[in-house]
């Protein structure tokens, strides 16, 4: 992992999968920066959330993994998936923001970090775009 472990600490994690288009374009930037990936394609993306906390002596968990998942559904699959993000999310328009890795991660930590249950944290965001590349986002 990225940043230190914290002592007493448990970290869960949940993966979901998403498939989305997008262009890497930037009015400022050479198409040419960018390559092949000027032109409209698509990724089948892979997200893993990583929160962490203390296990609750109650329930055993740090987290209820359902809480979790009915979480990712809303603020990610039902967000992005089968999504065009340059037309579909405003998020990057707004911000005048490329579509890279880096900032669908950074886009995914901003739609999950208010939202994770008390007793837990949004510790990380990890996105593979590709079986070989992949970001991690640690707010």
């Amino acid at each position: 992992m990225g940043i230190e472990a914290k002592k007493g600490y448990v970290y869960l994690r949940r993966r979901m999968q998403f498939c989305a288009a997008h262009r890497m374009h930037h009015p400022d930037v050479e198409d040419s920066v960018f390559g092949a990936c000027a032109n409209l394609h698509g990724h089948n993306y892979v997200v893993e959330v990583i929160v962490r906390g203390r296990v609750d002596p109650k329930t055993g968990f740090v987290l209820d993994l359902k809480k979790l998942k009915e979480l990712m559904e809303k603020k990610i699959a039902k967000t992005l998936d089968h999504r065009n993000l340059d037309n579909d999310i405003p998020y990057f328009r707004e911000k005048n923001l490329v579509q890279s890795a880096e900032n669908i991660c950074i886009f995914i930590w901003e739609q999950l970090v208010h939202e994770i249950p008390d007793g837990a944290e949004l510790y990380c965001v990890r996105l593979h775009e590709t079986e070989n590349n992949m970001v991690e986002y640690y707010g």
